[in-house]
């Protein structure tokens, strides 16, 4: 079980997915050979031997990030388990330095770094689901 979200590119004055445009295409986040760099430098610790699914190991949490084998990549997922949120600084500078908004799928819109509110709401879920912590 995964907390997933979607970082994609969209407009600076979008903040939220209800300012979206129904029918708005975004922009890819670039060449593949581009997007793959940009992780490895953002996230040297990655594990991109396979590049089109890489992961991210921190101490109580790891990140699976599912680039994808299209190219250019359009949008790139994460799959976020584990605890603790310092998980979400690498998402953010990940975000930042391929110019893109992080969307948090469970929730349906977009955050910001400092929300973690979906983060939040995830774990105890699957700690409720899974019955973990009792």
């Amino acid at each position: 079980m995964s907390w997933d979200v979607l970082l994609v590119r969209l407009p600076d004055e979008v903040t939220s997915v209800s300012q979206m445009a129904h029918d708005y295409q975004p922009a890819p986040l670039g060449p593949r050979h581009d997007v793959l760099a940009t992780v490895a430098g953002v996230l040297p610790g990655a594990d991109l031997s396979d590049p089109a699914w890489g992961v991210l190991s921190g101490p109580t949490w790891s990140v699976e990030l599912s680039i994808g084998a299209a190219d250019p990549v359009d949008s790139m997922m994460l799959h976020i388990r584990g605890a603790g949120d310092e998980v979400l600084t690498p998402v953010f500078e990940l975000a930042g330095a391929l110019g893109c908004k992080v969307f948090d799928c469970s929730a349906a819109d977009l955050i910001t770094p400092g929300g973690t509110t979906g983060w939040h709401g995830f774990q105890r879920f699957r700690d409720r689901v899974t019955g973990e912590g009792r």
